[in-house]
């Protein structure tokens, strides 16, 4: 009986600790990160101050991913420039490994020193940082779904990279590239605006724009379909922690007038939401129902023309549909 004891209580520890890891609050990681220098002069460097500063393997992850999501701009001149796989010959698999391991080192260590890049920079720096402090970290190059037109289309573009991280032995999801900010405007330019959302996400959240080139990375039993068929969800989504519960697919398929019906959990009160297709551009504002603890309302549309719909909540686009008309 004292075994039988002792076991339940070693697993009773365990399952709070977990729960704890999951559902920290890693304000005061991001207070003194923030008061971290604005660079370092080497990923060692960089290492070197959180291992100084944090013991917890979770807690090191945070903080790299933090001061990389506050202090690395987007390259956008370089989007699709420099994104490309290092080609680089080699005789052994010692030699390869070898040259695998420089190029990830000289590409942290650009990154840090311009203090901008692509994904694969964001990707690399916080996997370079990570091993550096003892952590089991990998680069996973997949499929954004990060525009309208990617509404429909199944993964294959090879467009971004993101990071896993080993926590307690279970593999975490981070993106420092989309914590860090968001692409914006007529012209396009990079805004910071920090978002821990992806940091720890949920292998479901984190599917609605992800999907790895390893399935094994997918961390969930979702498929190529499922992704296909997914609206477009901007970061807005998960920071303000939205669901929208229907329509779940990206694409609404109208042959005459209809009306759509919406159903959002976590809309608060007070929040303004509208509406805009894109052949006219016109903002049109909500009529919203309540109903237990979701929301719900009506989108007109007319049957007659193809684009998409946008759904804005106080003035920020949240999701994006395709119109297609039959």
């Amino acid at each position: 009986m004292k075994n039988i004891s002792h076991t339940i209580s070693i697993l009773l520890l365990f399952m709070s600790f977990t729960i704890s890891v999951n559902a920290q609050d890693y304000t005061k990681v991001d207070a003194m990160v923030k008061n971290y220098p604005k660079t370092f002069s080497s990923p060692d460097k960089f290492a070197e101050q959180v291992g100084k500063d944090f013991k917890r393997d979770d807690e090191k992850a945070r903080a790299i991913f933090t001061w990389i999501a506050v202090n690395i701009k987007y390259d956008l001149p370089a989007y699709g420039v420099n994104e490309r796989p290092a080609a680089f010959s080699f005789r052994t698999q010692e030699e390869k490994e070898a040259k695998q391991k420089k190029f990830k080192e000289d590409l942290a260590a650009k990154t840090l020193k311009s203090k901008k890049g692509v994904c694969q920079g964001y990707a690399t720096l916080f996997a370079v940082v990570a091993e550096k402090v003892g952590l089991e970290s990998e680069i996973v190059p997949g499929t954004s779904k990060s525009h309208p037109m990617h509404i429909g289309k199944g993964p294959g573009a090879n467009d971004h990279a993101w990071n896993l991280v080993k926590i307690n032995n279970e593999w975490k999801l981070v993106d420092a590239t989309w914590g860090a900010g968001t692409v914006t405007g007529a012209k396009p330019e990079f805004v910071f605006k920090f978002n821990d959302k992806y940091f720890f996400t949920d292998p479901d959240v984190f599917f609605l724009n992800h999907f790895p080139d390893d399935k094994k990375w997918l961390l969930t039993q979702k498929t190529e379909q499922d992704f296909a068929n997914l609206p477009l969800y901007y970061g807005t989504y998960l920071m303000d922690g939205y669901e929208f519960l229907s329509p779940k697919k990206g694409t609404i398929q109208v042959s005459k007038p209809v009306s759509v019906a919406f159903n959002v959990r976590n809309i608060k009160p007070g929040d303004k939401v509208h509406y805009a297709f894109s052949k006219d551009k016109v903002f049109k504002e909500a009529e919203l129902k309540q109903n237990g603890d979701t929301t719900e309302f009506i989108v007109p549309v007319d049957g007659k023309s193809n684009g998409t719909l946008t759904i804005y909540i106080n003035q920020r686009s949240v999701v994006t549909y395709k119109i297609n008309t039959t």
